[in-house]
């Protein structure tokens, strides 16, 4: 571990890794209790459509994917609702209609010298300084955010009608969770990969509910999860040179499974 800890390309991985697993240890929680695991899953994808808007304007793609991650899902947001649209109908056509878009901007641009394989499936190793304290200032305060609406995000959780008539603020606080969702998924980018960041966001929170059903525990477990299979896949990338991305997925993917053991044999 000291050996691999002397290289500061890993230092930073390490870095930004851990934040964004802390980030996604919270937000998973609430995406698997509100049931909106395929929210997270077409938003992450979108984001290929605000990567190429990147691309083919010549600037920062992961900031036009947080812009663009937003639009989306306020998009699907009303959508679903005025139209009144299945939520996962909504996320369909927009998850459709924005792969399809990424397609052709990218296929339009004839300047883009990015590899857009480290986009798709993540280039953790390769961050920088900037990019890593970045994604631990958002982390951080986003789950500060999250400390103080946290009641009423739960009250709404479970009883989003009756959180309306106590005069809980029910469009602001799904706005700051569509937010930080967004967030999430732009600085997943990094870490495992627009295929494979629904995962970090649906997997911890799973497995940990699988194991308690005491929201501070899920909290606390998903994030315990979050962080080791991030440790756990960096290290396993670096001695068997294996893509980190995939290998943190697989590490979680191995938690729930044994979660998932845990809770039949209980």
């Amino acid at each position: 571990m000291g050996d691999i800890l002397s290289y500061g390309f890993m230092q930073r991985a390490f870095v930004a890794g851990i934040a964004m697993a802390v980030f996604a240890g919270v937000i998973s929680v609430f995406i698997v209790l509100r049931r909106v695991a395929f929210l997270g899953s077409g938003i992450s994808h979108a984001a290929f459509g605000g990567v190429a808007i990147g691309f083919f304007l010549g600037i920062n793609p992961l900031s036009t994917a947080l812009v663009y991650c937003v639009a989306v899902s306020f998009a699907i947001e009303i959508v679903s609702s005025k139209g009144r649209l299945a939520e996962d109908t909504a996320i369909g056509i927009f998850f459709s209609a924005s792969m399809a878009m990424g397609v052709l901007l990218i296929s339009l641009s004839k300047s883009y010298t990015v590899d857009l394989f480290g986009y798709l499936f993540g280039s953790i190793l390769a961050i920088g300084s900037g990019e890593a304290w970045l994604a631990v200032s958002m982390a951080a305060a986003v789950i500060l955010i999250f400390a103080v609406i946290l009641k009423d995000l739960l009250f709404i959780t479970f009883n989003e009608e009756l959180a309306v008539v106590n005069g809980v603020p029910v469009r602001l606080i799904k706005s700051i969770f569509l937010i930080s969702m967004a967030i999430a998924i732009v600085i997943g980018i990094k870490v495992v990969g627009i295929i494979l960041i629904s995962a970090l966001l649906v997997i911890p929170g799973a497995a940990a509910k699988m194991l308690t059903q005491r929201l501070y525990g899920m909290l606390a477990i998903s994030c315990v999860i979050a962080v080791l299979s991030t440790m756990g896949g960096l290290v396993a990338s670096y001695v068997y040179g294996l893509a980190p991305g995939g290998t943190i997925v697989m590490v979680l993917s191995l938690f729930f499974a044994a979660s998932f053991l845990a809770k039949i044999l209980r």
